[in-house]
């Protein structure tokens, strides 16, 4: 007898499938996997290995991880955010784009938790100092010493020569 989460994993498969619009026999075409077969995984009465999950992942152009965490394979981790759950739902992105937009998106919480920025946009007050006028020197700083932006030297004006034209030439001195 199939037990639940057999069944819940092909009851998945099949709701990502009519979402995709594409029929049974198209996505056994593309993952590679028989009609059958996929059937009989999306009836509940076969459990899909983790390279067969894989195949299907792929020809549904989603996330593997969703299919595993529905199977049973991955435990399930904190919610998706809006952001998250749109860049996983998106057709037009290959799996890498997703996982480097991702990856790229929790880059940018981590560094927003670690400047006190809270959601809403509230930042952590700061004593004795403006935060957002100190995130700008931190940030300059350390734009500087990476030599991305390396600051102007401080030399004394005299020092640089003067550039002069006359008739149309250009002269120094």
């Amino acid at each position: 007898m199939a037990s639940s989460k057999v069944g819940s994993i092909g009851e998945y498969i099949r709701e990502q499938r009519t979402r995709a619009k594409i029929s049974l026999r198209q996505l056994a075409d593309v993952s590679g996997i028989s009609n059958p077969y996929l059937s009989q995984i999306e009836r509940g009465l076969r459990k899909p290995s983790a390279e067969i999950l894989q195949q299907i992942a792929k020809g549904l152009r989603i996330s593997a991880e969703a299919l595993y965490v529905q199977a049973g394979i991955l435990e399930d981790r904190e919610a998706d955010t809006d952001v998250q759950a749109a860049v996983r739902d998106d057709l037009l992105l290959t799996e890498r784009q997703k996982q480097v937009l991702l990856d790229i998106y929790a880059s940018f919480l981590k560094e927003n938790e670690a400047a006190g920025i809270f959601p809403g946009g509230d930042a952590e007050p700061e004593v004795g100092g403006d935060a957002a006028e100190s995130e700008v020197a931190a940030r300059a700083a350390e734009r500087g010493r990476a030599g991305r932006v390396p600051d102007a030297p401080d030399v004394p004006e005299r020092a640089m020569p003067e550039h002069t034209e006359h008739d149309g030439k250009e002269e120094v001195g």
